[in-house]
């Protein structure tokens, strides 16, 4: 685990994980409304589906615009505008007064998830080492992830003690988070600069690129849509099991936060392993999980969908290092095509899922779309990863090499 120490030890990364963390806060307060707005407004399951369609379509279709800003034109204010921009309409989730509000709230919400994604993952990748970038991405990650799992806790906290219109207190943390690291954002230009001028110009792409991307975002598209399925449907599956929000708002978190645990082990093991049998193992294992998940829901059910989030997510930051090494001096874009369309796809998933769910039930459904990461993981295995595993024996280099990145952050 050398290589995740000296991701920690990068405070220009560690700026950008606590970015991530606060944008995707915002993204996960959205499934828990989706009991509220059922009742309120007398939707179909698949008409809950179109919301999280809006937000994902708005945040995906929007990231290779962000991210060719991001490789052209960066500047430093970029992240605090879109986390304010983002936090604003989240606060305003409660106070829609019709579906098409709620719907249009949603979509505007998710072009500030979508600004932040590239520019985030594009720095994320100029202030590290490539040697330990599969760790560094998968950390980045977490940070993001790690947001999305707390959101229905204090998505489910603030509907309890204050109603829907409870969402309001949202902005504040995206107000006082975007004027932190504004400041921040000084020394994660200078560790991009530092990081450019030490690995000089970027090689040519990898022949075949596009095809291989192509492939790639089928494989995110995929697990994205299962991802999302479960988080999506869990709040309305268990609302009319009977339980409480803040069971089915602390099963989504524990799914989510295992998804994170997934994600640090999944990048660390890949830099040591290889890429492809992180990738093709883990969403081979999350198929048995989920069908354990919805075979036997309850209490019990923590401890499966905890292995559901640990296995499914655990290629997360892998595919993500893995289409920026394809569009090298592209990595804004790369970010955005991979991470925009891909999860494009899983919110179409969603809605297709909810209409599965309409006609057969959410955990018929959920069993039915999590056979899709085998699918995905056939498409990983024809995909040609740079599997050159780092080990141990290059750590005396690395620890060289973050000392250069690390350094030019820490002093800002």
């Amino acid at each position: 685990m050398g290589s995740l120490r000296l991701a920690l030890g990068n405070a220009a990364l560690l700026t950008l994980m606590l970015g991530h963390f606060t944008n995707d806060t915002f993204a996960g307060v959205l499934p828990m409304l989706f009991p509220t707005i059922k009742d309120r407004f007398g939707l179909t399951n698949g008409e809950v589906g179109i919301a999280t369609l809006a937000y994902t379509s708005a945040s995906s279709l929007s990231q290779p615009f962000f991210g060719y800003l991001s490789d052209r034109h960066g500047r430093r204010w970029y992240a605090s505008t879109t986390l304010v921009w983002g936090a604003t309409f989240v606060a305003a989730y409660g106070f829609a007064g019709s579906y098409s509000v709620f719907l249009l709230l949603a979509f505007l919400a998710g072009i500030g998830s979508g600004a932040y994604h590239p520019l985030g993952a594009s720095n994320a990748a100029a202030v590290t080492d490539e040697r330990y970038r599969n760790a560094a991405l998968s950390l980045y990650t977490v940070g993001g992830t790690s947001g999305y799992a707390l959101g229905p806790l204090i998505a489910a906290g603030l509907l309890a003690l204050f109603g829907a219109r409870g969402t309001a207190l949202l902005l504040l943390p995206g107000v006082l988070v975007a004027a932190l690291i504004l400041p921040r954002m000084r020394a994660v230009e200078r560790a991009r600069r530092a990081g450019t001028r030490l690995t000089g110009p970027s090689p040519p792409m990898v022949p075949g690129a596009r095809r291989m991307l192509g492939r790639l975002i089928v494989v995110v598209a995929l697990r994205s849509w299962v991802f999302l399925s479960v988080i999506q449907f869990v709040p309305i599956w268990y609302d009319d099991l009977g339980y409480r929000s803040g069971f089915y708002g602390a099963m989504v978190t524990t799914i989510i936060l295992a998804g994170a645990v997934g994600t640090l082990l999944g990048g660390a093991m890949a830099d040591r392993i290889g890429q492809r049998r992180i990738v093709t193992l883990s969403l081979v294992l999350a198929v048995p999980s989920l069908l354990l998940f919805v075979g036997l829901p309850g209490p019990l059910a923590l401890i499966s969908g905890a292995l559901f989030g640990l296995t499914c997510d655990a290629s997360l930051s892998v595919t993500l290092v893995a289409a920026q090494r394809l569009l090298p001096g592209q990595t804004g874009m790369a970010s955005g095509v991979i991470l925009g369309l891909g999860f494009i796809t899983g919110g179409v998933g969603v809605w297709a899922t909810g209409v599965l769910a309409d006609a057969v039930g959410v955990p018929t459904a959920l069993a039915i779309v999590g056979l899709l990461c085998l699918v995905a993981a056939a498409v990983a295995i024809t995909v040609p990863w740079d599997n050159t595993g780092r080990r141990a024996a290059d750590d005396e280099a690395m620890l060289e090499a973050a000392g250069v990145h690390a350094s030019p952050s820490a002093s800002g």
